[in-house]
C-alpha cells in the first residue's frame, strides 16, 4: 500500500496489541517501523520488548528510563495544583501520556520519521492525549491509529492475527490472562474493561496489585514525615530522595497500609461514561500532605483561587491539553504560588486512611498569638468584629426590608 509514509515511530510495549500493530504497520504501510519503549515505572522488564522488536525485524529500537523525568516534570507540577478529576481521580494515566508523546516526537525528529503510531483505541481518552501532545510539538506529523483503521476489533481476532503471522504472544494472553486491562506507571495502576464493565460488579481482592486490603493492613499506624521545598517533596523521614524515589517509597508505605484504592465511574472526553479501578497509594499521601502544607503557608484568597482553578486544570490534563498555552499559563500561576510552600508535614497511615497529624514551616502564616482562645494581650480586638459583621450583612438587611427572600 502506497501512503507516502517512509518511517513511523511506534509507542511499543511488547504486549499483544503493539506487537500486532508493529507487524500490521510493516505490511499495510510498507514502511520502516522504529520502536520506542518508555520505562515510567510500570514494573516490567523492558529488555524483552527490545528483543521482541528485534526478532520482528526492527532495526532501530529506543528504550529509555523516564522515571525521574516523569515525576519531576509531570507528576510534581500536577500535584502543586492539587489536581483531582471529578472529585476523585488523581490522573495517573492522563499525566503519563504527554511524556510519551514528547519522546515519540523526539525520536521522530532524531530519526527523520514522518509519522508516529500508538495502540490507543478509538473509544478512549488516550488517543486524544497522545495526538494532541504530538501535534502541539510537531504540527506536521502524521499519526497512524490502527484501532481506527483495522478490523481486528476483538482480542480473539488479535490472537488469530498473531498466530497467522507467527508473532510471539505471552502464554497468559493465549489462556485468557486477566479479566480486565491494566495500565501501570510510577503514579498508579488502572484496571478497566472485561468484568469491570458492569459498574455493579465488585472486583475480586486478587485484582489489586499495589495495596493490601484495609482490613488486612497492619493493626498499628505508621507515621511519615514529608519535607517540602517550593511545593515539591524533597525528603521523607529526614532522608533526601530524588522525585522518583520519593514516589516509589510513598507507594510502598501507602500500599502496606491499604491507602489509595478507588472504584470510579468517570466521564471520558469522547462522551461516554467509563468504569475504572485505580491504585494510587503514593499520590493519595502526596495530595493530603500538600494541602496540609499549603494550609499554613498560603494566603486565604490564594488558596481559594487555586481551588477555583483546580477543576479546570484537572480537566486540561484529563482531556490531553498538557502542552496547550492555557495549561502552561496556569502552571506559571500555580508555580509562583508555591514559593512559600516550604516545611514539614507529618501524616499517619492506618487501614486505608491518611490523617495529617502535624505541620510546621518557617513560612507559616499561622499566628498563635492571634488565634489563641486565651488572653491575646490585645493582639486582636474582638469588638472590631461587630462592624465587620454589620457591613457584610448590609445587603441582606436591605433585601429583607424589601420583603425579598
Amino acid at each position: 500500500m502506497k501512503t507516502g509514509i517512509k518511517k513511523v515511530v511506534l509507542a511499543y510495549s511488547g504486549g499483544l496489541d503493539t506487537s500486532v500493530i508493529l507487524k500490521w504497520l510493516q505490511d499495510r504501510y510498507g514502511c520502516e517501523v522504529i520502536t520506542f519503549t518508555a520505562d515510567i515505572g510500570q514494573g516490567e522488564e523492558l529488555e524483552p520488548a527490545r528483543r521482541k522488536a528485534k526478532k520482528m525485524g526492527v532495526k532501530r529500537i529506543f528504550v529509555e528510563d523516564l522515571r525521574e523525568e516523569f515525576v519531576r516534570d509531570f507528576v510534581f507540577p500536577m500535584f502543586r495544583a492539587n489536581a483531582v478529576y471529578e472529585g476523585e481521580y488523581l490522573l495517573g494515566t492522563s499525566i503519563a501520556r504527554p511524556l510519551i508523546a514528547k519522546h515519540l516526537v523526539k525520536v521522530a525528529r532524531q530519526t527523520g520519521a514522518d509519522a508516529i503510531s500508538h495502540g490507543a483505541t478509538g473509544k478512549g481518552n488516550d488517543q486524544v492525549r497522545f495526538e494532541l501532545g504530538a501535534y502541539a510539538l510537531m504540527p506536521e506529523v502524521k499519526i497512524i491509529a490502527p484501532w481506527r483503521e483495522w478490523d481486528l476489533l476483538s482480542r480473539d481476532r488479535l490472537l488469530r492475527y498473531a498466530e497467522k503471522h507467527r508473532i510471539p504472544v505471552d502464554f497468559k494472553k493465549k489462556k485468557g490472562g486477566a479479566p480486565y486491562s491494566m495500565d501501570a506507571n510510577l503514579l498508579h495502576i488502572s484496571y478497566e474493561g472485561g468484568v469491570l464493565e458492569d459498574p455493579g460488579y465488585e472486583p475480586e481482592e486478587s485484582m489489586w496489585r499495589l495495596t493490601v486490603s484495609p482490613e488486612k493492613a497492619p493493626q498499628r499506624p505508621e507515621y511519615v514525615e514529608l519535607e517540602y521545598r517550593k511545593g515539591d517533596i524533597v525528603a521523607l523521614n529526614g532522608k533526601k530522595l530524588s522525585p522518583a524515589r520519593v514516589l516509589a517509597e510513598l507507594n510502598r508505605l501507602g500500599g502496606r497500609h491499604g491507602v489509595g484504592r478507588l472504584d470510579l465511574v468517570e466521564n471520558r472526553y469522547v462522551g461516554m461514561k467509563s468504569r475504572g479501578c485505580y491504585e494510587t497509594p503514593g499520590g493519595t499521601i502526596m495530595l493530603k500532605a500538600h494541602r496540609a502544607m499549603e494550609s499554613i503557608t498560603l494566603d486565604r484568597e490564594v488558596l481559594a483561587l487555586k481551588d477555583d482553578l483546580m477543576p479546570r486544570y484537572a480537566r486540561m490534563i484529563y482531556n490531553g491539553y498538557w502542552f496547550s498555552p492555557e495549561r502552561r499559563l496556569l502552571q506559571q500561576l500555580i508555580d509562583a504560588s508555591q514559593n512559600p510552600v516550604n516545611g514539614r508535614v507529618r501524616v499517619k497511615l492506618y487501614k486505608g486512611t491518611v490523617l495529617v497529624s502535624g505541620r510546621s514551616s518557617k513560612d507559616s502564616l499561622f499566628d498563635p498569638s492571634i488565634a489563641t482562645f486565651e488572653d491575646d494581650q490585645g493582639a486582636y480586638n474582638q469588638a472590631d468584629a461587630a462592624g465587620f459583621i454589620r457591613l457584610n450583612a448590609l445587603r441582606m438587611r436591605i433585601a429583607a426590608r424589601r420583603g425579598r427572600k
